[in-house]
């Protein structure tokens, strides 16, 4: 298959000088203000009176030294480009300015190994599920502060559930979650994770090296004949949270059945029936086999 002709960029900008350009306050409420028009383009007098700068001079600099790079202009008046609206998503996300801290609490599920109750903390934009008794960690993985705005604790954890399924979606794909750059998967048994686990998947961004490790069930979440085999047994796997699923936060289920290549086994269990999955190095869902339990 032929790789795409990516034209090589004549007018891009070097990081810092584009990073430069929005370390302004002025600049950064232009782009919120276009952030938060009911309609665009916007007209320069509109824009203006968003912001509320007297000096339409100093404003219209200002402006100027955004269009091109954050901002459109056009007959009409401005658009924020899609750069300019990633900058205003991480300023309301809160990942640049936003260290907020949250007591550890405890949740209704228990631990897949003990069944005490997990907790949950949230550290340095990190949320993990923890159990205090037994040791066993249930997932850490990335949650920005503005997930935390308006939410009570169990709405947290609903949001941070989903976020957990869609960024290991992507990164089993192949697509990075942060750049959407090639995201190269690994079996490995060795090193630390978030788990505890011997053996896992790390999925690794050749393009800007953001990393997310799991155990090999996770993977299995979105898979049709895992879904279908829960839902007829009366569970909406969607809705349950993969916490609460050993297959899940755990190796115990797995089974390696090779290492060159890597052919691996995942048995769950429900009621009187097993489903059994087999994956290839690269998580790809070979084979499903249902058999009594």
């Amino acid at each position: 298959m032929s790789k795409p002709d990516i034209q090589e960029c004549v007018e891009c900008v070097a990081p810092a000088d584009a990073f430069a350009l929005i370390g302004n306050e002025t600049r950064l409420s232009i782009l919120e203000a276009l952030w938060r028009a009911d309609e665009e383009p916007v007209r320069f007098s509109t824009l203006n009176d968003a912001v509320g700068m007297r000096d339409s001079a100093q404003f219209n600099y200002h402006l100027g030294k955004l269009t091109d790079q954050y901002v459109r202009k056009t007959d009409e008046g401005y658009e924020l480009r899609n750069a300019g609206a990633k900058v205003v998503r991480a300023v309301l996300a809160g990942s640049f300015n936003e260290h907020p801290r949250l007591e550890p609490f405890a949740i209704d599920d228990g631990c897949t190994r003990c069944g005490e109750p997990l907790v949950a903390s949230y550290t340095d934009e990190m949320l993990a599920l923890d159990c205090p008794e037994c040791g066993r960690a249930h997932g850490e993985y990335s949650f920005p502060p503005g997930g935390l705005h308006d939410r009570t604790n169990p709405e947290v954890l609903d949001a941070f559930d989903q976020r957990v399924r869609h960024l290991h979606c992507l990164a089993k794909d192949g697509v990075c979650p942060e750049c959407s750059g090639r995201m190269r998967t690994e079996i490995s048994k060795e090193g630390e994770c978030c788990l505890g686990v011997g053996l896992r998947a790390d999925h690794v961004c050749e393009q800007c090296d953001h990393s997310l490790c799991s155990a090999i069930g996770l993977s299995l979440l979105d898979r049709s004949p895992v879904v279908a085999f829960y839902r007829d047994h009366g569970i909406d796997l969607g809705a349950t949270p993969y916490w609460r699923l050993d297959w899940c936060v755990s190796d115990d289920h797995t089974t390696v059945r090779s290492t060159d290549p890597w052919k691996l086994e995942i048995d769950v269990a429900l009621g009187d029936e097993r489903l059994r999955a087999t994956l290839d190095e690269d998580l790809a869902l070979v084979d499903t086999r249902r058999t009594d339990a």
